[in-house]
Protein backbone atom coordinates (compact mmCIF):
# COMPACT_ATOMS: atom_id res chain seq x y z
CA UNK A 1 0.00 0.00 0.00
CA UNK A 2 2.27 2.74 -1.22
CA UNK A 3 1.72 5.63 -3.60
CA UNK A 4 4.13 7.16 -6.09
CA UNK A 5 5.16 9.89 -3.62
CA UNK A 6 6.11 7.32 -0.94
CA UNK A 7 9.28 6.28 -2.79
CA UNK A 8 12.77 6.45 -1.30
CA UNK A 9 14.64 9.73 -1.23
CA UNK A 10 18.34 10.48 -1.10
CA UNK A 11 20.77 7.92 0.34
CA UNK A 12 18.05 5.28 0.41
CA UNK A 13 16.03 7.03 3.13
CA UNK A 14 12.21 6.85 2.93
CA UNK A 15 10.70 9.95 1.45
CA UNK A 16 7.04 9.53 2.35
CA UNK A 17 4.08 11.73 1.50
CA UNK A 18 3.65 12.78 5.18
CA UNK A 19 -0.14 12.71 4.89
CA UNK A 20 -0.74 9.83 7.33
CA UNK A 21 -2.49 7.58 4.84
CA UNK A 22 -4.57 10.30 3.13
CA UNK A 23 -2.33 11.30 0.24
CA UNK A 24 -3.70 12.87 -2.91
CA UNK A 25 -2.99 9.87 -5.14
CA UNK A 26 -5.21 7.60 -2.98
CA UNK A 27 -2.55 4.88 -3.08
CA UNK A 28 -1.68 4.55 0.63
CA UNK A 29 -5.15 5.10 2.04
CA UNK A 30 -6.47 2.48 4.46
CA UNK A 31 -10.11 3.29 3.59
CA UNK A 32 -9.82 2.64 -0.14
CA UNK A 33 -12.79 0.59 -1.40
CA UNK A 34 -12.67 -1.79 -4.35
CA UNK A 35 -15.64 -1.28 -6.66
CA UNK A 36 -16.38 -4.83 -7.81
CA UNK A 37 -19.46 -3.63 -9.72
CA UNK A 38 -17.54 -1.22 -11.96
CA UNK A 39 -17.48 -3.56 -14.99
CA UNK A 40 -21.19 -4.42 -14.75
CA UNK A 41 -23.94 -2.44 -16.44
CA UNK A 42 -27.30 -1.65 -14.87
CA UNK A 43 -30.52 -3.22 -16.15
CA UNK A 44 -32.43 -1.33 -18.82
CA UNK A 45 -34.49 1.56 -17.58
CA UNK A 46 -32.82 1.79 -14.16
CA UNK A 47 -31.02 4.95 -13.13
CA UNK A 48 -27.73 4.84 -11.21
CA UNK A 49 -27.80 5.61 -7.50
CA UNK A 50 -27.41 9.36 -7.03
CA UNK A 51 -25.34 9.31 -3.79
CA UNK A 52 -21.56 9.15 -3.50
CA UNK A 53 -19.09 8.55 -0.69
CA UNK A 54 -16.41 11.22 -0.10
CA UNK A 55 -13.34 10.88 2.10
CA UNK A 56 -11.67 13.74 3.94
CA UNK A 57 -8.58 13.84 6.15
CA UNK A 58 -7.80 10.65 8.11
CA UNK A 59 -10.80 8.35 8.63
CA UNK A 60 -13.63 10.85 8.12
CA UNK A 61 -16.09 9.75 5.44
CA UNK A 62 -19.45 11.29 4.57
CA UNK A 63 -22.21 10.68 2.04
CA UNK A 64 -23.41 13.34 -0.41
CA UNK A 65 -26.17 13.49 -2.99
CA UNK A 66 -25.19 14.05 -6.60
CA UNK A 67 -28.18 16.21 -7.50
CA UNK A 68 -26.42 17.76 -10.53
CA UNK A 69 -25.87 14.31 -12.13
CA UNK A 70 -22.13 14.89 -12.48
CA UNK A 71 -20.10 12.12 -14.10
CA UNK A 72 -17.92 11.18 -11.14
CA UNK A 73 -15.54 8.29 -10.64
CA UNK A 74 -13.35 7.05 -7.80
CA UNK A 75 -10.41 9.41 -7.20
CA UNK A 76 -12.06 12.65 -8.37
CA UNK A 77 -11.61 15.72 -6.15
CA UNK A 78 -14.94 17.45 -5.55
CA UNK A 79 -16.26 20.51 -3.73
CA UNK A 80 -18.98 19.53 -1.26
CA UNK A 81 -21.49 21.37 0.88
CA UNK A 82 -20.50 22.40 4.41
CA UNK A 83 -22.15 24.32 7.24
CA UNK A 84 -20.54 27.50 5.97
CA UNK A 85 -18.64 27.68 2.72
CA UNK A 86 -17.51 24.49 0.99
CA UNK A 87 -15.17 21.59 1.70
CA UNK A 88 -12.79 19.65 -0.54
CA UNK A 89 -12.73 15.84 -0.54
CA UNK A 90 -12.01 12.82 -2.69
CA UNK A 91 -14.60 10.44 -4.12
CA UNK A 92 -14.07 6.90 -2.79
CA UNK A 93 -17.20 5.09 -3.97
CA UNK A 94 -20.02 5.50 -6.46
CA UNK A 95 -22.97 3.49 -7.68
CA UNK A 96 -24.91 0.75 -5.94
CA UNK A 97 -22.18 -0.02 -3.41
CA UNK A 98 -22.85 3.37 -1.78
CA UNK A 99 -26.33 2.12 -0.86
CA UNK A 100 -24.77 -0.94 0.79
CA UNK A 101 -22.37 1.25 2.78
CA UNK A 102 -25.18 3.55 3.91
CA UNK A 103 -27.22 0.57 5.12
CA UNK A 104 -24.18 -0.70 7.01
CA UNK A 105 -23.73 2.65 8.77
CA UNK A 106 -27.47 3.09 9.40
CA UNK A 107 -27.79 6.06 7.05
CA UNK A 108 -31.14 6.79 5.39
CA UNK A 109 -30.42 6.90 1.64
CA UNK A 110 -33.96 8.15 0.93
CA UNK A 111 -33.37 11.30 2.98
CA UNK A 112 -33.49 14.34 0.71
CA UNK A 113 -31.72 16.54 3.26
CA UNK A 114 -28.35 14.96 2.58
CA UNK A 115 -25.61 17.51 1.76
CA UNK A 116 -24.94 18.02 -1.93
CA UNK A 117 -21.97 17.93 -4.25
CA UNK A 118 -21.40 21.32 -5.84
CA UNK A 119 -18.90 20.60 -8.62
CA UNK A 120 -15.60 19.05 -9.49
CA UNK A 121 -12.82 20.94 -7.76
CA UNK A 122 -10.98 23.45 -9.93
CA UNK A 123 -7.24 24.01 -9.81
CA UNK A 124 -7.77 27.12 -7.68
CA UNK A 125 -9.75 25.09 -5.12
CA UNK A 126 -7.01 22.44 -4.98
CA UNK A 127 -4.27 25.07 -4.50
CA UNK A 128 -6.12 26.66 -1.55
CA UNK A 129 -6.73 23.21 -0.07
CA UNK A 130 -3.03 22.27 -0.31
CA UNK A 131 -1.93 25.56 1.30
CA UNK A 132 -4.26 24.93 4.22
CA UNK A 133 -2.95 21.39 4.63
CA UNK A 134 0.62 22.71 4.74
CA UNK A 135 -0.26 25.13 7.57
CA UNK A 136 -1.69 22.44 9.85
CA UNK A 137 1.60 21.42 11.52
CA UNK A 138 2.58 25.00 12.33
CA UNK A 139 -0.87 25.90 13.70
CA UNK A 140 -0.96 22.73 15.80
CA UNK A 141 2.36 23.63 17.43
CA UNK A 142 1.22 27.20 18.14
CA UNK A 143 -2.12 26.06 19.58
CA UNK A 144 -0.35 23.72 21.99
CA UNK A 145 1.76 26.63 23.23
CA UNK A 146 -1.39 28.67 23.87
CA UNK A 147 -2.99 25.76 25.79
CA UNK A 148 0.12 25.34 27.96
CA UNK A 149 0.16 29.07 28.71
CA UNK A 150 -3.42 28.82 30.02
CA UNK A 151 -2.58 25.68 32.11
CA UNK A 152 -5.28 23.59 30.43
CA UNK A 153 -5.16 19.84 31.09
CA UNK A 154 -5.72 18.80 27.49
CA UNK A 155 -3.74 17.48 24.54
CA UNK A 156 -4.28 18.84 21.04
CA UNK A 157 -3.58 15.85 18.83
CA UNK A 158 -4.65 16.91 15.33
CA UNK A 159 -5.88 19.84 13.23
CA UNK A 160 -8.11 19.60 10.16
CA UNK A 161 -8.78 22.57 7.86
CA UNK A 162 -11.90 23.02 5.81
CA UNK A 163 -11.34 23.01 2.06
CA UNK A 164 -11.87 26.76 1.60
CA UNK A 165 -9.61 27.62 4.59
CA UNK A 166 -12.32 29.47 6.55
CA UNK A 167 -12.54 27.00 9.45
CA UNK A 168 -10.27 24.64 11.40
CA UNK A 169 -11.31 21.73 13.61
CA UNK A 170 -9.03 20.93 16.57
CA UNK A 171 -9.18 17.38 17.95
CA UNK A 172 -8.14 17.00 21.59
CA UNK A 173 -8.11 14.43 24.40
CA UNK A 174 -8.67 15.16 28.08
CA UNK A 175 -9.43 13.13 31.17
CA UNK A 176 -11.75 15.71 32.67
CA UNK A 177 -13.97 18.52 31.44
CA UNK A 178 -11.97 21.50 30.14
CA UNK A 179 -13.06 25.15 29.92
CA UNK A 180 -11.43 26.26 26.66
CA UNK A 181 -13.42 29.44 25.99
CA UNK A 182 -10.40 31.68 26.47
CA UNK A 183 -8.32 29.33 24.31
CA UNK A 184 -10.77 29.68 21.41
CA UNK A 185 -10.58 33.47 21.64
CA UNK A 186 -6.78 33.43 21.62
CA UNK A 187 -6.59 31.03 18.68
CA UNK A 188 -9.18 32.97 16.64
CA UNK A 189 -7.18 36.15 17.21
CA UNK A 190 -3.85 34.48 16.34
CA UNK A 191 -4.97 32.53 13.25
CA UNK A 192 -7.84 34.63 11.91
CA UNK A 193 -10.15 31.68 11.27
CA UNK A 194 -13.20 30.10 12.86
CA UNK A 195 -12.36 27.49 15.51
CA UNK A 196 -14.17 24.26 16.35
CA UNK A 197 -13.07 22.05 19.25
CA UNK A 198 -13.93 18.34 19.11
CA UNK A 199 -13.05 15.87 21.85
CA UNK A 200 -12.03 12.34 20.84
CA UNK A 201 -11.05 9.20 22.75
CA UNK A 202 -7.57 7.80 23.20
CA UNK A 203 -8.17 5.09 20.62
CA UNK A 204 -9.25 7.64 18.02
CA UNK A 205 -6.12 9.62 18.83
CA UNK A 206 -3.90 6.59 18.18
CA UNK A 207 -5.82 5.97 14.97
CA UNK A 208 -5.09 9.48 13.73
CA UNK A 209 -1.45 9.67 14.79
CA UNK A 210 -0.40 6.08 14.01
CA UNK A 211 2.61 4.25 15.44
CA UNK A 212 4.34 0.91 15.90
CA UNK A 213 2.86 -1.72 18.20
CA UNK A 214 4.64 -4.20 20.48
CA UNK A 215 4.44 -6.79 17.67
CA UNK A 216 6.71 -4.63 15.49
CA UNK A 217 4.02 -3.75 12.94
CA UNK A 218 1.93 -0.65 12.37
CA UNK A 219 -1.09 -0.17 14.56
CA UNK A 220 -4.19 -2.00 13.38
CA UNK A 221 -6.38 1.05 13.96
CA UNK A 222 -4.19 3.21 11.69
CA UNK A 223 -3.91 0.66 8.85
CA UNK A 224 -7.06 -1.44 8.41
CA UNK A 225 -9.28 -1.46 11.54
CA UNK A 226 -12.25 0.87 11.15
CA UNK A 227 -14.49 0.04 14.12
CA UNK A 228 -13.56 -0.22 17.80
CA UNK A 229 -15.09 -2.99 19.86
CA UNK A 230 -15.00 -3.11 23.63
CA UNK A 231 -12.17 -5.22 25.08
CA UNK A 232 -12.39 -6.61 28.62
CA UNK A 233 -9.89 -8.34 30.87
CA UNK A 234 -11.93 -11.56 30.59
CA UNK A 235 -10.50 -11.94 27.05
CA UNK A 236 -7.03 -12.20 28.58
CA UNK A 237 -8.25 -14.67 31.22
CA UNK A 238 -9.78 -17.00 28.63
CA UNK A 239 -6.50 -16.98 26.69
CA UNK A 240 -4.53 -17.60 29.93
CA UNK A 241 -2.44 -14.44 29.59
CA UNK A 242 -0.76 -12.76 32.52
CA UNK A 243 -2.85 -9.85 33.74
CA UNK A 244 -0.02 -7.35 33.38
CA UNK A 245 -1.43 -3.94 32.35
CA UNK A 246 1.86 -2.90 30.76
CA UNK A 247 1.79 -5.87 28.35
CA UNK A 248 -1.96 -5.87 27.69
CA UNK A 249 -2.20 -2.12 26.97
CA UNK A 250 -1.49 -0.62 23.57
CA UNK A 251 -0.22 2.78 22.44
CA UNK A 252 -3.51 4.38 23.45
CA UNK A 253 -3.25 3.14 27.04
CA UNK A 254 -6.32 0.92 26.64
CA UNK A 255 -6.47 -2.85 26.23
CA UNK A 256 -5.18 -4.04 22.86
CA UNK A 257 -7.76 -4.65 20.16
CA UNK A 258 -5.92 -7.81 19.09
CA UNK A 259 -7.07 -9.57 22.29
CA UNK A 260 -10.41 -10.10 20.56
CA UNK A 261 -8.97 -11.63 17.38
CA UNK A 262 -8.53 -15.21 18.68
CA UNK A 263 -11.02 -15.06 21.52
CA UNK A 264 -13.74 -17.00 19.64
CA UNK A 265 -11.31 -19.88 18.95
CA UNK A 266 -10.43 -20.13 22.63
CA UNK A 267 -14.08 -20.04 23.66
CA UNK A 268 -14.88 -22.89 21.29
CA UNK A 269 -11.96 -24.93 22.61
CA UNK A 270 -12.96 -24.33 26.24
CA UNK A 271 -16.49 -25.68 25.76
CA UNK A 272 -15.37 -29.29 26.28
CA UNK A 273 -12.84 -28.43 29.01
CA UNK A 274 -13.71 -28.84 32.67
CA UNK A 275 -13.61 -25.71 34.76
CA UNK A 276 -10.26 -24.53 36.09
CA UNK A 277 -11.47 -24.85 39.71
CA UNK A 278 -12.47 -28.53 39.45
CA UNK A 279 -11.62 -30.95 42.26
CA UNK A 280 -11.06 -34.69 42.01
CA UNK A 281 -11.69 -36.71 45.16
CA UNK A 282 -9.42 -39.75 45.58
CA UNK A 283 -8.46 -42.09 48.42
CA UNK A 284 -5.18 -40.19 48.87
CA UNK A 285 -6.98 -36.88 49.21
CA UNK A 286 -8.51 -34.05 47.20
CA UNK A 287 -6.69 -33.09 44.00
CA UNK A 288 -6.88 -29.49 42.76
CA UNK A 289 -6.36 -28.18 39.21
CA UNK A 290 -3.22 -26.07 38.93
CA UNK A 291 -2.70 -25.51 35.20
CA UNK A 292 -4.60 -25.92 31.92
CA UNK A 293 -3.04 -26.23 28.45
CA UNK A 294 -5.67 -25.75 25.77
CA UNK A 295 -3.52 -26.72 22.78
CA UNK A 296 -2.29 -29.98 24.32
CA UNK A 297 -5.70 -30.68 25.94
CA UNK A 298 -3.92 -31.40 29.22
CA UNK A 299 -4.68 -30.47 32.84
CA UNK A 300 -2.27 -30.66 35.77
CA UNK A 301 -3.50 -31.70 39.21
CA UNK A 302 -1.82 -32.01 42.58
CA UNK A 303 -2.93 -33.24 45.98
CA UNK A 304 -3.91 -30.76 48.62
CA UNK A 305 -1.15 -31.96 50.94
CA UNK A 306 1.50 -32.36 48.22
CA UNK A 307 1.90 -29.17 46.21
CA UNK A 308 5.26 -30.10 44.72
CA UNK A 309 4.22 -33.13 42.65
CA UNK A 310 1.92 -32.39 39.71
CA UNK A 311 0.17 -35.06 37.67
CA UNK A 312 -0.71 -34.43 34.00
CA UNK A 313 -4.11 -35.73 32.90
CA UNK A 314 -5.77 -35.51 29.53
CA UNK A 315 -9.10 -33.77 29.08
CA UNK A 316 -10.94 -37.05 28.52
CA UNK A 317 -9.45 -38.65 31.64
CA UNK A 318 -10.51 -35.73 33.81
CA UNK A 319 -14.08 -35.93 32.53
CA UNK A 320 -14.13 -39.69 33.29
CA UNK A 321 -12.86 -39.13 36.84
CA UNK A 322 -15.43 -36.40 37.47
CA UNK A 323 -18.22 -38.74 36.37
CA UNK A 324 -16.93 -41.40 38.78
CA UNK A 325 -17.00 -38.84 41.60
CA UNK A 326 -20.61 -38.05 40.79
CA UNK A 327 -21.45 -41.78 41.02
CA UNK A 328 -19.51 -42.06 44.34
CA UNK A 329 -17.07 -44.55 42.85
CA UNK A 330 -13.71 -44.92 44.56
CA UNK A 331 -10.56 -43.65 42.84
CA UNK A 332 -7.31 -44.97 44.24
CA UNK A 333 -5.10 -42.13 42.97
CA UNK A 334 -4.07 -39.96 40.07
CA UNK A 335 -0.91 -41.96 39.41
CA UNK A 336 -2.85 -44.61 37.51
CA UNK A 337 -4.24 -42.07 35.03
CA UNK A 338 -1.32 -39.65 34.84
CA UNK A 339 0.46 -39.16 31.53
CA UNK A 340 4.07 -40.34 31.62
CA UNK A 341 6.86 -37.98 30.52
CA UNK A 342 7.70 -40.30 27.61
CA UNK A 343 4.14 -39.98 26.31
CA UNK A 344 4.38 -36.19 26.52
CA UNK A 345 7.56 -36.22 24.42
CA UNK A 346 5.86 -38.31 21.76
CA UNK A 347 3.08 -35.75 21.56
CA UNK A 348 5.55 -32.90 21.24
CA UNK A 349 7.35 -34.61 18.34
CA UNK A 350 4.22 -34.25 16.22
CA UNK A 351 4.74 -30.49 16.16
CA UNK A 352 8.54 -30.48 15.85
CA UNK A 353 8.96 -31.33 12.17
CA UNK A 354 6.21 -29.16 10.69
CA UNK A 355 8.48 -27.51 8.11
CA UNK A 356 10.39 -30.71 7.37
CA UNK A 357 13.48 -29.78 9.37
CA UNK A 358 15.15 -31.26 12.40
CA UNK A 359 14.51 -29.88 15.83
CA UNK A 360 18.08 -28.52 15.92
CA UNK A 361 19.31 -26.85 12.76
CA UNK A 362 22.89 -26.01 11.97
CA UNK A 363 22.29 -22.48 13.20
CA UNK A 364 21.14 -23.70 16.63
CA UNK A 365 24.18 -25.89 17.31
CA UNK A 366 27.05 -24.18 19.20
CA UNK A 367 30.17 -23.41 17.20
CA UNK A 368 33.33 -25.44 17.85
CA UNK A 369 36.90 -24.27 17.59
CA UNK A 370 39.44 -26.10 15.49
CA UNK A 371 41.11 -27.61 18.55
CA UNK A 372 37.81 -28.96 19.86
CA UNK A 373 36.98 -30.45 16.48
CA UNK A 374 40.23 -32.41 16.48
CA UNK A 375 39.66 -33.61 20.05
CA UNK A 376 36.12 -34.81 19.40
CA UNK A 377 37.01 -37.00 16.42
CA UNK A 378 35.85 -40.56 16.75
CA UNK A 379 38.66 -43.13 17.10
CA UNK A 380 39.23 -45.40 14.14
CA UNK A 381 38.19 -49.00 14.90
CA UNK A 382 41.24 -50.34 13.02
CA UNK A 383 43.58 -48.53 15.38
CA UNK A 384 45.18 -46.16 12.85
CA UNK A 385 44.66 -42.53 13.99
CA UNK A 386 45.62 -41.11 10.59
CA UNK A 387 43.19 -43.24 8.59
CA UNK A 388 40.56 -40.45 8.51
CA UNK A 389 43.01 -37.63 7.88
CA UNK A 390 42.06 -35.21 5.14
CA UNK A 391 45.58 -35.20 3.75
CA UNK A 392 45.22 -38.74 2.52
CA UNK A 393 42.95 -37.97 -0.39
CA UNK A 394 42.28 -40.50 -3.09
CA UNK A 395 42.89 -43.50 -0.84
CA UNK A 396 40.20 -45.88 0.27
CA UNK A 397 40.26 -46.99 3.89
CA UNK A 398 39.12 -50.44 2.89
CA UNK A 399 42.05 -50.98 0.47
CA UNK A 400 44.63 -49.44 2.74
CA UNK A 401 46.48 -51.99 4.84
CA UNK A 402 46.89 -50.92 8.41
CA UNK A 403 49.77 -52.29 10.41
CA UNK A 404 49.33 -52.75 14.16
CA UNK A 405 51.29 -50.34 16.34
CA UNK A 406 53.77 -52.54 18.19
CA UNK A 407 56.18 -51.09 20.75
CA UNK A 408 59.79 -51.05 19.50
CA UNK A 409 62.38 -52.94 21.51
CA UNK A 410 65.00 -50.70 23.15
CA UNK A 411 68.65 -51.41 22.37
CA UNK A 412 70.95 -52.04 25.35
CA UNK A 413 73.18 -49.08 26.07
CA UNK A 414 76.85 -49.42 26.86
CA UNK A 415 77.96 -48.11 30.24
CA UNK A 416 81.29 -46.69 31.24
CA UNK A 417 83.24 -47.22 34.48
CA UNK A 418 81.17 -44.64 36.47
CA UNK A 419 77.97 -46.47 35.68
CA UNK A 420 76.41 -43.74 33.47
CA UNK A 421 75.48 -44.48 29.87
CA UNK A 422 77.96 -43.41 27.23
CA UNK A 423 75.46 -41.47 25.14
CA UNK A 424 74.44 -39.30 28.13
CA UNK A 425 78.03 -38.46 28.87
CA UNK A 426 78.64 -37.53 25.26
CA UNK A 427 75.62 -35.23 25.25
CA UNK A 428 76.83 -33.21 28.20
CA UNK A 429 80.35 -33.06 26.84
CA UNK A 430 79.31 -31.92 23.38
CA UNK A 431 76.77 -29.33 24.58
CA UNK A 432 78.55 -25.93 24.98
CA UNK A 433 75.52 -24.20 26.55
CA UNK A 434 75.48 -26.47 29.57
CA UNK A 435 79.23 -26.01 30.06
CA UNK A 436 78.85 -22.20 30.00
CA UNK A 437 76.08 -22.36 32.62
CA UNK A 438 78.30 -24.35 34.93
CA UNK A 439 81.10 -21.81 34.63
CA UNK A 440 78.79 -18.88 35.32
CA UNK A 441 77.36 -20.58 38.40
CA UNK A 442 80.78 -20.61 40.10
CA UNK A 443 81.19 -18.17 42.96
CA UNK A 444 82.77 -14.87 42.05
CA UNK A 445 84.99 -12.89 44.43
CA UNK A 446 83.26 -9.93 46.07
CA UNK A 447 84.83 -6.68 47.31
CA UNK A 448 83.76 -6.15 50.88
CA UNK A 449 85.99 -3.10 51.35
Amino acid sequence: MGCSSCSTGKDGQPKGCKNNGTCGTDGCNKLTVFDWLSNMSLPNGEKPFDCIEVRFKNSRKEFFRNSENLSLSIGDVVATQAQSGHDIGMVTLTGELVKVQMKKKNEDYTNEELPKVYRKASQKDIDIWQKCRDREAEIQKRSRELAIALNLQMKLSDVEFQGDGSKATFYYTAEERVDFRQLIKDMAKAFGIRIEMRQIGYRQEAQRLGGIGSCGRELCCSTWLTDFRSVSTSAARYQQLSLNPQKLAGQCGKLKCCLNYELDVYLDALKDFPASDTKIITEKGVALCQKVDIFKATLWFCYKDDWANWHALSKEQVNILLEKNKKNEKISGLEEYAILPSEEKEKEKVFENVVGQDSLTRFDRPKQSKNNRNKKRKPNPNGNPNANNEGQKGRNNEQQKVKPNRPKAKKPQAQNESGTPDNQQNKTANNPKRNNKRRNNKKRPTNNG
